[in-house]
């Protein structure tokens, strides 16, 4: 996701480097540190596992865990109180994130009754955006079951089980290890896959060409919460159109949003740029008539799984049409995801 500190964050490029930064002793009868991963991710950066690896540990009271960050994507470790209503992942001003409220140091304590957050691992402090931090601690001194989140992914969530210094753990580190590697290169893998998922290369009449832009599904792997898979990737990233076709981007990511955005990158890109107006079909559509034009889609992504007894979630934005009144070479990103390769290019002739 796009921040002003993008272009200095340092990632590690694979989940299988990310496993091997992560190994740590598989003896635990006398250890008091516990080690998980947050986030996965392929070669190519594409294929993301939006996941804490494992998402469910059995730890001991006055235990700790620490989280390496383990992808180019942001993540944040989070805690919340029980019925604490979630923040949004970004203040008013677009790379800017909301805490808990604020971020917590790394070696907070969380037993329910304040909230503990990360903040985004990874980045550079830049202006204050970002914590520098690759890898986060909690410690939880009191018997429980807590939950975790990321604050950028909705459906990245986790359980820590805490029991009593007396109390018989079920797993040792070396389960952890082997079923983090085992978790995270399964939904990468999966996340690979979906690639086959590319739209037919001729649309409806009216248009010459459907781009999928993103694909992902949501897993539940342990019962303890949820993981993600998502490709950030432009199926189909060459299109080749004629002077006045249509093209259009669907997202098919339950759960992450993408933009579309020609020429200038805005710097708040969650909002649509002001040439691109609402259809009929809850899309929205743009006329682009120089290879020098600028269009942001806004975020597209669908909407909010609904639950009992809360409203109903309004629907979202998933299509974006843009029409192409003059010939050129048109290249445009995702402005989320455009550092894990997230581009693309229309030919118009």
């Amino acid at each position: 996701m796009r921040s002003p500190a993008k272009n200095t964050r340092k990632r590690v490029a694979s989940f299988a480097v990310a496993a091997l930064v992560a190994g740590i002793p598989t003896c635990v009868a006398s250890a008091a540190q516990w080690m998980a991963l947050a986030g996965a991710q392929g070669p190519d950066l594409g294929s993301q596992a939006l996941a804490f690896l494992p998402n469910e540990l059995w730890i001991h009271a006055g235990d700790s865990i620490r989280w390496t960050h383990a992808s180019s994507e942001i993540h944040t470790v989070t805690f919340l109180k029980p019925g604490q209503v979630r923040p949004p992942n970004f203040g008013p001003t677009f790379g800017v994130p909301v805490g808990c409220p604020g971020n917590t140091l790394d070696g907070a304590a969380f037993d329910g009754t304040s909230c503990v957050n990360s903040g985004l691992l990874g980045q550079n402090p830049v202006n204050n955006i970002g914590t520098g931090l690759e890898t986060y601690s909690v410690t939880f001194p009191a018997p429980g079951n807590y939950k975790l989140v990321c604050l950028v992914h909705a459906d990245m969530t986790g359980t820590i089980h805490v029991l009593s210094p007396s109390a018989t753990l079920p797993h040792n580190q070396a389960f952890y290890d082997a079923e983090a590697a085992n978790q995270g290169a399964t939904l990468v893998s999966a996340a690979y896959s979906l690639r086959g998922l590319v739209n037919s290369e001729n649309g409806n009449e009216g248009h010459t060409a459907d781009v999928t832009a993103g694909v992902g599904a949501i897993l539940t792997m342990t019962g303890a919460g949820t993981q993600t898979l998502s490709l950030s990737r432009f199926l189909r990233g060459v299109v080749v159109a004629r002077v006045g076709d249509t093209v259009e981007w669907t997202n098919h990511d339950p759960t992450t949003p993408h933009t579309v955005t020609f020429g200038t990158e805005p710097a708040d890109p969650r909002p649509p740029s002001l040439n691109v107006s609402p259809t009929v079909d809850g899309g929205r559509q743009a006329v682009i008539g120089s290879t020098a034009d600028s269009a942001n889609s806004g975020l597209l992504v669908a909407a909010p799984q609904d639950r009992t007894g809360l409203p109903q979630a309004p629907q979202g934005v998933t299509r974006f049409r843009v029409t192409f009144t003059a010939p050129g070479t048109f290249s445009y990103i995702c402005s989320l995801h455009d550092d894990l390769g997230m581009k693309g290019t229309v030919i118009v002739y």
